[in-house]
């Protein structure tokens, strides 16, 4: 562990310095006019075990953007040091300043996920995430340099350059958003690039919604170890949580960040192991301190026991989509790793593909275009539709395509095509 004495603290003690930060973190909003409106009147002292923060108002995506730039922002008396945000596609972005405390903390939360996968100072971190108004290369490279690990930050893009300086630097770890290494293991295949040649052990991987048939084959093909990392901008980065060796789910930082599960519906907290909304408050961010933010992620409550290796963080399930991803069809609601998972069960079945849903004949259409390898059985087609079938009462279309016809977008996959609305 990066710091025992916090990451293995019982769960008495850990639930006092929570609610000792909750009450410090009420105490630095009531200064600011904005968040004061918002919480109602509710005081420091209102707070007298962690479950009275149900009674705070929740946190919206709107609201942040509607705050724009500095309208919910604290601590501009301490001097900012960095500024981060969000996409600003849908309206404002969403900024987050920095102060030189949120940075220390930012390299700490890093440098526990790093250890949590195993990494340590004699490592070779190669970074991919994007270095700029985005937090996820800053946030390894703040981790990496706490561990005192060697850092490669060559940032995004530039694929066959990241594979030659992972061989010629002995790179032993990559971190990357979800499907990059995709894009690595495509762009070895197409240039013979010999990836015995590496000698990567461990990738962190995150950004994206990605399921384990995903996880199962990147490991198979790259030879690591694949961790998944938890994080946004809101948040201050990626660092929220990460999942250990044991893979039992993805250890939250209690002392930092304060979890609950709610129902996307109405609002109400779940009991643990029920999935619904994930609600993140931050407990020690001063530049853009959050309370009861919603960020639309699914996932649950695994555990609150100590996990198999020492810590005693609680435990998030992996998570599994967002409420804004889902997908209605003809009256059925899926979510797209849920084909991902059916489709990666396939042999000779590639992890590229894409679900596109248009109008034909006054109805709605699905198709899955799936690029397959050379030899792959015809057959497989019928044998994902017959799945589909029994697991969401989907009977879309399955198209199989050659190795590289479907076009790959810069970032993030696009893995839903809605052409409904324009058809």
């Amino acid at each position: 562990m990066f710091q025992p004495e916090l990451e293995a603290l019982e769960r008495e003690p850990l639930e006092r310095l929570v609610l000792e930060r909750m009450r410090t973190t009420l105490g630095r909003l009531a200064r600011a006019p904005a968040h004061a409106r918002r919480l109602g009147g509710i005081r420091a002292e209102d707070i007298r075990r962690p479950e009275d923060w149900r009674r705070l108002p929740f946190l919206g995506k709107a609201e942040l953007r509607d705050a724009y730039p500095f309208g919910l922002a604290c601590a501009r008396e301490d001097g900012y040091r960095r500024i981060h945000m969000s996409s600003g596609t849908t309206g404002n972005p969403i900024l987050n300043p920095y102060t030189a405390a949120d940075v220390e903390q930012w390299g700490e939360v890093m440098a526990r996920c790093y250890v949590a996968a195993g990494v340590g100072p004699r490592d070779v971190i190669q970074i991919t995430p994007s270095f700029g108004l985005f937090t996820g290369g800053f946030g390894f490279h703040y981790g990496a340099e706490r561990l005192g690990a060697m850092v490669i930050p060559t940032g995004a893009g530039r694929t066959s350059l990241q594979l030659k300086l992972m061989r010629d630097l002995r790179a032993t770890v990559v971190t990357a958003i979800a499907t990059y290494p995709l894009r690595l293991l495509e762009v070895a295949r197409e240039e013979r690039f010999d990836l015995a040649t590496l000698a990567l052990r461990v990738g962190i991987f995150g950004s994206e919604t990605w399921s384990d048939e995903l996880r199962a084959r990147i490991e198979r093909d790259l030879r690591i170890r694949a961790f998944d990392i938890i994080g946004m901008t809101e948040t201050g980065g990626p660092g929220l949580g990460i999942d250990c060796a044991a893979r039992a789910g993805i250890h939250v930082w209690e002392d930092h960040y304060h979890v609950e599960i709610v129902d996307a519906a109405t609002g109400a907290v779940l009991p643990d192991g029920a999935e619904g909304e994930l609600v993140v408050s931050t407990l020690t961010r001063a530049g853009l301190p959050l309370v009861r933010y919603r960020t639309h992620d699914l996932t649950r409550v695994v555990s609150r026991a100590r996990c198999d290796c020492g810590r005693t963080a609680l435990r998030l399930d992996r998570l599994r989509g967002r409420t804004d991803d889902m997908v209605i069809f003809k009256g059925v609601n899926f979510y797209p790793r849920q084909v991902e998972t059916v489709l990666l069960r396939q042999a000779g079945v590639s992890h590229e593909y894409q679900i596109v849903l248009d109008s034909a004949g006054g109805g709605e259409r699905m198709t899955i275009l799936v690029e397959t390898e050379p030899g792959c059985d015809p057959a497989v087609a019928a044998r994902v539709r017959r799945e589909l079938h029994d697991l969401l009462a989907l009977s879309p279309e399955v198209r199989l395509c050659a190795l590289g016809e479907l076009e790959r977008p810069v970032g993030k996959a696009v893995r839903v095509v809605d052409r409904r609305a324009t058809t």
